[in-house]
């Protein structure tokens, strides 16, 4: 009695679910927002960088080493265990491929026959191929904003384009992003993954033998090239394997590549051959000869071996790298103060028995409420002249404050005659004392004893 093969569902199929996740995500995450704080948000136009609903000053960006780190070290863990997965299910450039050529070009305007032969070629029907164009633009145009958003919120945004004339760099950005989603997806097409894309460069050094990638199985398809990639049959020799050379995983392949040809680097995973391969064989009864596998598990006939060293150094480095994003993200800074010195050093009042010395104090509210500021010298020798009274800054407000600090000529000078003593100032919101502070060391300078007597 002949076993029937098990269906399963069509790796397309969860790729197009992933897709609209992906694309529904990107659209949701710069409109949420708690208080104001987005969830991310890396604000060029109010110098702000928002992380899980904490805003941080450009002055705090302290975060984005950690950002980059996790970053970085994601794209090595996710290569080292699928492969180039990320290029064939979550890139952008494919999602737009996808829209434009599968969605648009052969679903709505039926420039191709279907979307199981990739490999032909448009030929006139110039006004169904200007429409599809045109409605892709309005899609790239979306996805351009949707770009910026991460820059400039939303609420923004849309305030800011009613305005072209005050706000042309937007307009000017805009452009660009749109122009480049439709160079990269309608002209350059698949060329843009093969040689422009840097990633397809270094993702092979990422590479090992346990590395899941879209594997023709020879030992079931038999040989079809050799190891050079070049081709020695159209099918499998009787009794040599499956193979039955319909070339259906040839045909569907948007990156138009053999993969019986073995690994190559135009391959970016999409699993497009390994469907049209499982659908063929299906009908024989027979599994698919294209898998989601590691060449290790193909020669040796076993499960992918997920967990080696690789992964766990990578996995461990990568949760330490979080952990500290976490730990620093909980290090929010609710006041930021800058301290200049004036061009003089100090200089003499009340006839000569006070010393003063001039700075300015920039202050900064990253809070998300309005304070009321005031400051403190932690130094008993030294005194406030100016300013008299606290002062209030609104959230994210500035103030640049003229400082003066006051000392009188007593035996001290003795001590610090003709050079700096270093003293430490407290500025705080006179409501939160203890939660809402900053400390500052700077030098109060001191004048000669010969200063004085003239």
């Amino acid at each position: 009695m002949i076993q029937k093969i098990a269906k399963y569902t069509p790796y397309s199929k969860k790729r197009h679910m992933l897709f609209i996740f992906i694309t529904i995500f990107s659209l949701v995450l710069p409109w949420i927002t708690i208080e104001g704080k987005h969830l991310f948000l890396m604000s060029f136009d109010k110098k702000q960088f928002h992380l899980l609903f904490t805003s941080f000053d450009m002055q705090e960006l302290y975060l984005i080493p950690f950002l980059l780190i996790i970053f970085f070290l994601g794209i090595f863990f996710i290569t080292t265990v699928g492969g180039r997965v990320w290029c064939g299910w979550g890139c952008p450039q494919t999602i737009f491929r996808y829209v434009y050529r599968d969605f648009l070009q052969t679903k709505i305007f039926r420039l191709y026959k279907n979307i199981e032969n990739k490999q032909q070629k448009i030929e006139g029907r110039w006004f169904s191929r200007i429409g599809a164009f045109l409605v892709f633009v309005l899609f790239a145009v979306a996805a351009a904003s949707n770009l910026l958003w991460y820059f400039i919120p939303p609420e923004d945004f849309f305030v800011y384009i009613k305005d072209p004339q005050e706000h042309k760099l937007i307009f000017v950005i805009l452009f660009i992003f749109t122009t480049l989603v439709l160079a990269a997806s309608a002209f350059l097409k698949e060329k843009f993954c093969a040689y422009v894309c840097p990633y397809v460069r270094i993702q092979s050094a990422m590479f090992d033998e346990d590395t899941i990638q879209t594997i023709y199985n020879e030992k079931l398809g038999g040989e079809i090239y050799d190891k050079n990639h070049k081709k020695l049959r159209d099918k499998a020799e009787q009794n040599m394997g499956e193979c039955i050379g319909c070339n259906a995983c040839v045909k569907i392949c948007p990156t138009h590549i053999d993969i019986r040809a073995g690994m190559q680097l135009e391959c970016i995973n999409c699993l497009e051959c390994a469907d049209a391969c499982a659908k063929v064989m299906n009908r024989l009864n027979k599994p698919s000869l294209i898998s989601w596998t590691s060449p290790n598990a193909i020669q040796e006939n076993s499960k992918v071996k997920f967990v080696r060293f690789r992964t766990i150094a990578y996995s461990v480095v990568l949760a330490v790298a979080v952990c500290a994003l976490l730990l620093m993200s909980t290090k929010k800074e609710h006041m930021l103060l800058d301290i200049n010195r004036g061009s003089q050093l100090f200089s003499l009042s009340n006839n000569g028995s006070g010393i003063e010395n001039a700075y300015t104090f920039l202050f900064q509210n990253t809070d998300s409420k309005e304070h009321k500021y005031y400051f403190e010298v932690l130094n008993n020798d030294i005194g406030i002249t100016l300013p008299k009274e606290p002062f209030r800054l609104r959230p994210g407000e500035k103030s640049k404050k003229i400082v003066v600090l006051h000392t009188k000529v007593d035996s001290s000078l003795k001590e610090h005659e003709g050079s700096p003593q270093q003293i430490a100032i407290r500025a705080y919101a006179i409501d939160d004392k203890e939660h809402i502070f900053t400390q500052k060391e700077i030098m109060f300078f001191y004048p000669k004893t010969s200063d004085i007597s003239r």
